[in-house]
């Protein structure tokens, strides 16, 4: 164990948490302080932040207004964009407060990030100016960060619409911003995220009556399109459910008075989102997708889309998927095992982030439920740690009209394994390992 480790060991919880609240407000001091000179917008929740972080990027780019963005996949500042090198969706708060800072000198007036509960629990949104709060939804996932607790990561996640209120409304371009709050009304939590204060209070869904419902949804031969205060809207990523992500951007833009027309403009141009559904063409004659699908939700949804394309094609749903170790949520290793082995045809366990534990109890986890959902060990489900050797296995299995899903990591930049941190992308081994098999054919 190396010395940071085992001084955060040693360390009372108090001082610990103390020395992040100081390097948070340290930092934004060093870098003056950027979140003050932009709008603000924070997306929090436990599933679609990425997503719907880059749906608002386009959104406001689409209307003309310079925005910057830092996500668990990538980070923007204006048109420029790079990976998330951090594999963190908050990086610590010298690094946040850099790239605003960046954003600010490069001219950008908006920025959009995730605020997630990890982070709140090291103080990272502290330094932080928000002025708009983006609930998605909620589900267990962390818990053992929060005591294991769902009350626990719920208020947690309340901290960021807390902050609101704590900080003076800026003017920004000449125009006095508006604290806002956003949230989707399906969700059952969506009562406790409405109850902070907030000058503006703005709802989304699909089910339930609220400020922005969609409606007339339907997936098109590449994306989904759905209307909504009378607009239509295209999105160009694969996935219905990409629809609650867009709503949020929606309003955003709209509260900054984009038109319907720039706002699909702005849609149009996001053609993928990295690690998100992100479609891989190489000439094979099945569909393949690598996405960071790692809990029931997320899974589900995957497995959803990858079965109205089959229904289709009349193919089989591959699926490779594995689950993080570390400390995190292992309640949700046999939901994972249970719908894979019921939704999808093959089933390959691998690696995700075993970071120090052993991995073959994580993958095992996640195995036994597929087989009591009717999977059979080395005919339609398969166990393979190394993540590379499982990547290939799963791309082997696939025949043409079949959907392949690569879940678990999406466009993350590194792996850790045995404590050890390497460098990874699910893409490009995709590639590399597909482009050896085509080779053969």
């Amino acid at each position: 164990m190396n010395l940071k480790k085992t001084l955060k060991k040693l360390s009372p919880n108090w001082l610990l948490s103390g020395y992040h609240l100081c390097l948070a407000y340290l930092a934004a001091a060093v870098y003056g302080f950027p979140s003050k000179k932009m709008v603000m917008i924070s997306i929090t929740g436990t599933k679609g932040k990425t997503t719907t972080a880059n749906f608002v990027w386009a959104a406001l780019t689409g209307a003309g207004i310079k925005t910057g963005l830092i996500g668990t996949a990538n980070i923007r500042i204006g048109e420029k964009e790079e990976m998330n090198k951090y594999h963190m969706t908050m990086p610590g708060p010298l690094v946040m407060q850099k790239i605003f800072s960046e954003m600010v000198k490069a001219g950008c007036t908006h920025c959009v990030f995730e605020t997630t509960s990890e982070g709140i629990l090291k103080w990272r949104h502290k330094g932080i100016a928000y002025d708009f709060a983006v609930f998605t939804n909620l589900t267990p996932e962390h818990l053992p960060s929060h005591g294991g607790s769902f009350e626990n990561y719920k208020n947690a996640k309340g901290r960021m619409f807390l902050e609101l209120m704590r900080t003076p409304h800026k003017t920004i371009a000449g125009k006095r911003i508006d604290k806002t709050i956003i949230v989707n009304a399906d969700s059952q939590h969506k009562d406790y995220f409405l109850s902070f204060p907030a000058d503006k209070k703005i709802t989304y869904g699909l089910r339930e009556v609220c400020d922005y419902q969609a409606q007339d949804v339907s997936t098109t031969p590449d994306g989904v399109s759905f209307g909504v205060k009378g607009e239509a809207y295209t999105l160009r990523v694969i996935g219905e459910f990409n629809v609650m992500n867009a709503l949020p951007a929606i309003i955003a833009a709209k509260e900054f008075g984009a038109s319907g027309e720039a706002i699909q403009k702005g849609f149009d141009a996001l053609t993928l989102i990295p690690g998100r559904m992100e479609k891989i063409e190489m000439g094979q004659p099945y569909t393949l997708f690598v996405d960071y699908a790692h809990e029931k939700e997320s899974m589900t949804a995957v497995l959803k889309t990858a079965q109205a394309i089959t229904e289709k094609t009349g193919g089989h749903i591959v699926v490779l998927l594995g689950a993080e170790g570390g400390g995190r949520d292992k309640a949700k290793r046999p939901i994972m095992g249970e719908l894979s082995g019921k939704m999808a045809d093959y089933v390959v366990v691998s690696n995700v982030d075993p970071y120090e534990d052993d991995p073959l109890p994580i993958a095992e986890d996640i195995a036994v439920a597929a087989e009591a959902a009717g999977k059979i060990r080395n005919q339609d489900l398969f166990v393979i740690l190394d993540r590379r050797d499982g990547i290939r296995k799963a791309l082997e299995l696939a025949q043409p009209n079949d959907v392949v899903l690569i879940t678990g990591k999406g466009a993350e930049q590194s792996i850790v394994i045995g404590g050890k941190s390497s460098p990874w992308d699910d893409r490009e081994v995709v590639r590399e390992e597909l482009g050896k098999i085509l080779k053969k054919t």
